[in-house]
């Protein structure tokens, strides 16, 4: 059974980064793309960052570009994403995500398998 488990949320002021972990374990982590979402309150879930299963490909929704670095270590069957420059507007549930069907992308709408998501709180 494929589980997800995100952590590093927290609260932190403008300006300032924090460093998200989602570890995957219930299968060949290195065969399967990976993903981040994220949930503001009264908002829909939306993409944020992606990367392919061995790393050499990544992409990015254009509000987050040049301040966020979504990374994976295969050895650690983890998935990273580095948020700098935090802005109250990026305030959101943080959640990783995988498909089902080994190397074939994270879609905009997600993939099959989901974490419980991990609380990101920016104060201005």
């Amino acid at each position: 059974q494929v589980q997800l488990v995100e952590s590093g949320g927290g609260l932190v002021q403008a300006g300032g980064s924090l460093r998200l972990s989602c570890a995957a374990s219930g299968r060949t982590f290195s065969s399967y793309d990976m993903g981040w979402f994220r949930q503001a309150p009264g908002k829909e879930r939306e993409f944020v960052a992606a990367i392919n299963w061995n790393g050499g490909s990544t992409n990015y929704a254009l509000f987050v570009k040049g301040r966020f670095t979504i990374s994976r270590d295969n050895a650690k069957n983890t998935v990273f994403l580095q948020m700098n420059s935090l802005k109250p507007e990026d305030t959101a549930v943080y959640y990783c995500t995988t498909p089902r069907v080994p190397r074939v992308g994270v879609s905009r709408i997600g993939g099959d398998y989901w974490g419980q998501g991990t609380q990101v709180t920016v104060s201005s």
